[in-house]
């Protein structure tokens, strides 16, 4: 298999989506699970994958669909399009799935799912993290991790602008 097609293949539907983790459960791996725009990918980025990966085996990335992200961050974002998000999330080998969501929150992906670990950035509080009750009430763990300090779509931006 070339290896576009190996990375591609990890942008998936809620159908295919459903199947990996089914899979994944056969053999007892542990779910991470997270969600954002990750318009221009950077170190805070990067960082922030590979600790959400040291938490379980398998990590799922719900990405924000260009329409919700105008809604998020206004109407000049996304910079990239949501494929080519996708595309960069599962360049990664920090990554094993990845799937567009365009409500305003991820929970029915969430629920699909059902991680053992949810994450999120430092910013949030773990009472305001959609899914968070669901997970914990499943026996799993809802966890936040530092940022980067100094990274920011928002401030490569600026820096360009």
């Amino acid at each position: 298999m070339d290896k576009l097609q190996v990375i591609t293949q990890k942008i998936v539907d809620a159908t295919e989506l459903s199947r990996l983790v089914n899979r994944w459960r056969l053999k007892d791996d542990q779910i991470v699970f997270t969600n954002g725009c990750f318009d221009l990918l950077h170190k805070g980025h990067f960082e922030y994958l590979a600790k959400a990966a040291n938490m379980g085996d398998r990590v799922v990335v719900a990405l924000n669909t260009d329409r919700s992200v105008k809604a998020l961050k206004g109407q000049d974002r996304p910079i990239n399009s949501q494929d080519a998000r996708a595309l960069a999330l599962a360049s990664l080998h920090l990554t094993d799935a990845v799937i567009l969501f365009d409500e305003d929150t991820p929970e029915e992906l969430v629920k699909l799912v059902e991680p053992e670990v949810l994450v999120k950035g430092g910013d949030w509080k773990k009472e305001d993290i959609v899914g968070a009750q669901f997970v914990e009430s499943n026996g799993g763990k809802v966890e936040t991790i530092s940022l980067t300090e100094g990274y920011s779509t928002t401030s490569i931006i600026e820096k360009i602008g």
